[in-house]
This record gives structure tokens, C-alpha cells and sequence, in this order.
């Protein structure tokens, strides 16, 4: 597996290596050994699995806090997303940055997100799976998010709905801004990992 670091302290870019033939492919999809070689503290708990159904649908950004704050990996086993990361750990050097990867079926790349960001997608597929690890269960009450059109982020979404807006969930239609979210995360720096 081929592991990138990012603009974002703490978050990477995973590349397995995907085995072709006639028949189909292989890959491992998850490798505790190659994670713990990298130096990342992670411990898998729960996984997710979630369907979208059209072009445009867009989930989040959403975000666990203290004491069930997440770091996740994610990926797409069917169609293709845009997947968005902000940096809501205050004091990182990226604090209030955006940054994207275009996560595919085709491309199997994976992107892991630690705890401090908050996170969304947007389908480019008419039917996309969407599928992620955690490493802290579900914990409703530590709930928080960001509204997707936040003007002071300013993410640079496609646009591939033709409609007003992206197909949303009234709660994440709803969630508040950027400049309202008092962030429950500190930047520590981590040590350097082994890639």
C-alpha cells in the first residue's frame, strides 16, 4: 500500500495495490500491520456503509467532538464522490482550510481523516456506495457540523446538480456556519510517521 501525506497535518492519502485480471480484482481494503507501521495510533470500531442515489446528493459537514470524537477511512466501492476536508482543529496550521480528493470505484483510493475535521462528500454518480471506518462509535449528543455553502470557506464544489442546490438533508441544510462553530479540538502535533 502506497500512503501520501497531505497538505493537512494527519490526514493521508492511501493507495492499495489492486491486483487485475480477467477475472476481476484483489485488494486488501484494510491493514492493521500497515497502518501501525506508518505510526497511526488507530483502533477501528464500527464500520459504515451508505448509499446514494443520484448525481449531486452531498452529505455533511459533519463532525464528532470530544469524547467521542472520530478518525475515519473512507472510500468508494461503487460510483464516485467528491470527499471534502476542513480543518477545525484550532491552532493547526491549516485551521479553516478546505482541501478535496476525488474518490472512485475505479481509482480505490482511501483517505484517512483524524479527529479535529470536519467532513463531507458529493456524489458525480448516479448511484455511488460510500463506505468508512471508525474508530469511536456513534455518539449523537458530540454531533456537530457546517453548512456546505459557507461563503467564508468557500469550497470549490462541482457543479453537477441542475437544480438550486445540492440534494440535502434538512438537518445539514440547516447546520450553522464556520464563523459560528466554536471548535471543540486543540492542534497537537503529532510525531512523524514511518512513511
Amino acid at each position: 500500500m502506497r500512503i501520501s501525506r497531505t497538505e493537512f497535518p494527519g490526514v493521508l492519502v492511501l493507495e492499495p495495490k489492486v491486483f487485475q485480471d480477467k477475472r476481476g480484482f484483489f485488494l486488501e481494503s484494510y491493514n492493521r500491520a500497515a497502518f501501525e507501521s506508518c505510526g497511526l495510533p488507530v483502533d477501528f470500531v464500527q464500520d459504515n456503509h451508505a448509499y446514494s442515489r443520484g448525481v449531486g446528493v452531498l452529505r455533511g459537514f459533519h463532525f464528532q467532538g470530544p469524547p467521542a470524537a472520530q478518525g475515519k477511512l473512507v472510500w468508494v466501492t461503487r460510483g464516485a464522490v467528491v470527499d471534502v476536508i476542513v480543518d477545525i482543529r484550532k491552532g493547526s496550521p491549516t485551521y479553516g482550510k478546505w482541501g478535496q480528493l476525488r474518490l472512485t470505484a475505479h481509482n480505490f483510493m482511501r483517505l484517512y481523516i483524524p479527529a479535529g475535521f470536519a467532513h463531507a462528500y458529493m456524489t458525480l454518480s448516479e448511484h455511488t456506495e460510500f463506505m468508512y471506518k471508525v474508530d469511536a462509535p456513534y455518539a449523537p449528543e458530540t454531533e456537530g457540523g457546517i453548512r456546505w455553502n459557507d461563503p467564508d470557506l468557500a469550497v470549490n464544489w462541482p457543479a453537477v446538480w441542475d437544480r438550486d442546490e445540492p440534494v440535502l438533508s434538512d438537518k445539514d441544510r440547516s447546520l450553522p456556519l464556520f464563523g459560528e462553530l466554536e471548535s471543540p479540538f486543540d492542534y497537537h502535533p503529532a510525531p512523524e510517521q514511518g512513511l
